[in-house]
């Protein structure tokens, strides 16, 4: 699976300022809802039974909020880039600055899974994390996101 094949130009968002984990996912969630045509209601409490369990946050600034959704037809990510970070209960206590949201349907085992595992893998690319952190146009950020980079096989 390609990050290009389920993150649209539309899915990238750049944000100034969020006070907090509850309302980047309360944004987030509102965002899905219009690409996506589910509920933000809905979005939002898969996302929270999903932090219930353990934190997404992975450390290094970087968290993969995710969740399955009945109705949805496909793997969709949402990426956003904060300016300000915030504390998202991070493996590592570091506040997150970078955040793949992924939603899959209900049925998507290894879909999600593999959805979860490129993000995943993506994300370990130091030089990539910080390409993101150097820019705020939500079109260069795509562009480095769904970029065929060699150094990505690499990590």
């Amino acid at each position: 699976m390609e990050l290009a094949d389920i993150l649209s130009e539309d899915s990238v968002v750049v944000r100034d300022r969020v006070k907090d984990k509850a309302e980047l996912l309360a944004l987030l969630s509102e965002h899905a809802a219009k690409l996506t045509s589910q509920s933000g209601p809905a979005i939002y409490e898969t996302l929270q039974a999903r932090e219930a369990l353990g934190s997404t946050g992975l450390g290094n600034g970087i968290a993969i909020p995710h969740g399955k959704l009945p109705g949805l037809d496909r793997v969709t990510a949402i990426f956003a880039r904060l300016a300000e970070p915030v504390d998202f209960d991070a493996v590592d206590d570091e506040k997150v600055d970078l955040v793949m949201l992924l939603l899959a349907p209900a049925g998507a085992g290894a879909d999600h899974l593999k959805a979860l595992a490129c993000v995943a893998r993506l994300l370990r690319t130091e030089s990539l994390v910080t390409a993101l952190r150097n820019t705020d146009d939500p079109h260069r950020l795509h562009a480095l996101l769904t970029a065929p980079l060699p150094s990505r096989d690499a990590a």
